[in-house]
């Protein structure tokens, strides 16, 4: 059985997730925004390994889930599930970061290089990630008028490329991207057309299953099949300078050959 951490998991995919890794027998860290948000958690949190509490749209706040996590020890996986959808403005997080930025981006990215190295490492991303600019000059917003929905979507080819990136740094690390679908969550909505239950079972699958072909990286899937990404996503050099402008705006490294 597997230790596993998820982000954003009092609520839709998340919380789907944590409760068919915890029925089938692995141990789960949850994650929670916030003390109030964990207490939607008051029915499995009993069962759970531990609940981990903090902001991703906060630096400070993330390195604190982070040490939080590293506490419990080591993690067979993580899944970084938690993100925003289509946020009204700009608006400014603490560190001064387009809140979808950094919720949907950065958080995961300095997770991934504070949380001690686990085995699986499973990001959720979208099909809106086609829709994304490969330019990288203004990922933070700071001088185009803010577009809701084209923020989400460089965020989610940003994870994307994230995921690939770090399989390509990482080989120890099976690290892949899920596509959970349009499905019918908080933030889908309810008139969402994709399967709730697929959307969730492909990120258990890939961070727990002994299968073989569960066991590979640099994957990109939807519904426990391989796409193809947007030709980006598999670009080294697209993968290079967003790394590169991911340490610009949070100080840290990823990848020691990064600098």
């Amino acid at each position: 059985m597997s230790r596993i951490f998820i982000t954003g998991s009092t609520d839709g995919l998340g919380l789907a997730a944590a409760r068919t890794l915890m029925k089938e027998g692995h141990d789960v860290v949850l994650h929670a925004r916030s003390r109030e948000r964990a207490s939607a958690l008051a029915d499995i949190s009993p069962t759970a390994l531990g609940i981990v509490i903090g902001d991703l749209a906060s630096t400070t706040e993330t390195r604190s889930i982070a040490e939080q996590v590293n506490a419990i020890g080591r993690m067979d996986a993580v899944i970084h599930n938690a993100g925003i959808y289509l946020e009204r403005s700009r608006g400014e997080t603490p560190d001064g970061h387009a809140k979808t930025l950094a919720v949907n981006v950065l958080a995961p990215y300095l997770l991934t290089a504070w949380i001690t190295r686990p085995d699986r490492l499973v990001y959720l991303t979208s099909g809106m990630h086609r829709s994304g600019s490969s330019a990288l000059d203004d990922i933070d917003w700071k001088r185009r008028p803010w577009s809701a929905s084209q923020a989400y979507s460089e965020s989610k080819l940003y994870i994307a490329t994230l995921a690939a990136a770090i399989a390509r740094h990482w080989p120890d690390v099976l690290s892949n991207a899920v596509d959970p679908g349009w499905v019918p969550t908080k933030m889908g909505g309810a008139g969402a057309p994709d399967d709730l239950e697929m959307g969730h079972l492909t990120q258990t699958w890939l961070a727990s299953s002994d299968e073989g072909a569960a066991k590979v990286s640099g994957g990109y899937w939807y519904h426990r099949q391989r796409r193809e990404a947007a030709a980006e996503v598999t670009d080294t050099g697209f993968q290079d300078g967003l790394v590169e402008k991911l340490g610009e705006l949070t100080d840290v490294r990823v990848f020691a050959e990064s600098g």
